[in-house]
């Protein structure tokens, strides 16, 4: 009974030492890098644009949908 009394503990505890373990037993892997690291640009493009054709909510409006 006295196990019961101590359960966060012995959880912490639990917790702690998987942690570790979990920490200690892990392998790192190397870092691979690609092949070719040089990055094309595409000339004049044309940027996308957007327009917005709506018209603005006044307060009342604003205070309605609330």
């Amino acid at each position: 009974m006295n196990a019961l009394k101590h359960m966060e503990a012995i959880f912490v505890v639990v917790a702690a030492v998987a942690l570790s373990v979990t920490f200690a037993t892990t392998e790192t892997k190397p870092l691979t890098v690609a092949a070719d690291p040089v990055v094309s640009v595409q000339g004049d493009a044309p940027m996308p644009v957007v327009t917005i054709a709506a018209k603005r909510l006044t307060a009342a409006e604003k205070a309605a949908l609330i």
